[in-house]
């Protein structure tokens, strides 16, 4: 229930409302599908069996939450929705276009495939939405909407909606739609006030190490570590595994329904640590997402901010860590560049050393304590604050790291 719309809702619904074209840059959350999907009931006719509205979206996991905002209102306006995905089959699909659903929910691949099969009429579409458009085009989807909205008729509304307008974004505006209405709010998403972002200098070989220190001292806090592929992904969520930690991972080879089972777990509780590829640093939205950790620093700084944006929404405060290896520099570079600012730097090795030394301080106190209690330390082995150990098999344990600079954004 809408108690006051947000500033992107005020913008386009009247808009919309009155037939304009819309192109509406807003960030991630700011409640841009109750933007178009309120005038776009108000379009379709429930006595025509036939698909009238499309709204496209880059990934599924955008797709599945976009439908569970639409399918209740739909209901109400007595309407009938259909989710259209690939990685499942065709089969439930084509039934339920053939059954006749006015609104359709879907990814670019399956709803292409499902036009040209003609299981997907588009006589009678009358309204398309482009949800995160820039994301279709970094992922190599602008061949396949741009060919949907070919197959549509040209007398239809259309409205897009992108954080960033780089260059195949506009000429896609300027070629499908007709004398758009521009919304522009939060136009920088990278400025967000309310993630602390730090960037770790670590040596390559000893990023696994640093995860875990990070994850050691955040246990039961819902994060997200990002890899750039899938082989990386894997290894460190076996990683993890091993360690005891509450972890699960998604890449694009996985099965929808076995993706959608991890990232509920993570909605759930029942994981704490979701690893993951770049496939899900758009249109995954997990309330209370504390920190997100780069294993590796993004090679674009569009993506560094769809992977940092999945937390400190909602006036929640988020964090945000990267790990920087000297190969990594020109990336971090860039992105600084755009972002207008430095980010705050910690190094690894600085870090262990003050670690250790906090660790023999301690250890010696403990000495004096067992010794005053007429306990016996045998030779090999180490006091720590859980009894003692051997040295052999002894790791370092985790320990709460001092107050950090940290930067706004």
């Amino acid at each position: 229930m809408i108690t006051e719309p947000t500033p992107i809702q005020a913008a386009c619904i009247p808009l919309l409302h009155s037939g304009h074209d819309v192109v509406g840059q807003a960030r991630t959350g700011s409640g841009k599908t109750l933007a178009y999907a309120l005038p776009l009931l108000k379009q379709v006719r429930g006595d025509r069996q036939s698909q009238q509205a499309l709204i496209l979206a880059p990934t599924r996991e955008l797709a599945e939450q976009i439908s569970s905002v639409v399918q209740p209102l739909a209901v109400l306006a007595q309407a009938e929705t259909a989710l259209i995905l690939g990685g499942v089959s065709y089969d439930p699909q084509r039934r339920a276009l053939d059954a006749g659903v006015q609104i359709v929910v879907g990814t670019p691949g399956r709803v292409m495939d499902l036009i040209e099969s003609g299981s997907f009429r588009t006589d009678d579409v009358c309204v398309v939405v482009l949800d995160e458009a820039d994301q279709m085009f970094d992922i190599g989807m602008a061949p396949q909407v741009e060919a949907i909205l070919r197959q549509v008729p040209t007398e239809r509304q259309t409205s897009l909606f992108s954080a960033t307008v780089p260059p195949w974004v506009k000429r896609l505006t300027d070629r499908y739609l007709r004398d758009p209405e521009w919304i522009a709010l939060d136009v920088r998403p990278e400025e967000r006030p309310d993630i602390d972002h730090e960037v770790w200098i670590v040596p390559e070989l000893e990023r696994h190490e640093a995860v875990q220190r990070i994850l050691d001292d955040s246990r039961g806090t819902p994060t997200i570590v990002f890899g750039r592929t899938r082989h990386q992904v894997s290894r460190l969520g076996e990683h993890l595994k091993a360690l005891g930690l509450r972890v699960d991972s998604i890449q694009g080879a996985m099965a929808q329904q076995a993706r959608s089972r991890v990232i509920e777990r993570l909605r759930t509780g029942q994981i704490d640590i979701l690893v993951a590829t770049n496939v899900a640093a758009r249109g995954l939205d997990i309330d209370g997402l504390a920190q997100v950790i780069n294993y590796d620093v993004p090679e674009q700084p569009d993506l560094f901010t769809h992977r940092t944006g999945r937390t400190g929404r909602m006036g929640a405060t988020g964090r945000s860590i990267t790990l920087v290896s000297g190969a990594d520099l020109n990336a971090l570079h860039g992105i600084e560049r755009v972002l207008g600012r430095k980010l705050p730097r910690r190094s690894w090795t600085a870090m262990k050393a003050e670690a250790s030394e906090r660790g023999g301080a301690t250890d010696q106190t403990l000495v004096a304590k067992v010794g005053a209690n007429g306990l016996k330390v045998l030779p090999g082995e180490k006091v720590t604050g859980r009894g003692t150990q051997s040295n052999a098999t002894t790791r370092p344990q985790s320990r709460r790291r001092s107050r950090r600079p940290t930067s706004k954004s």
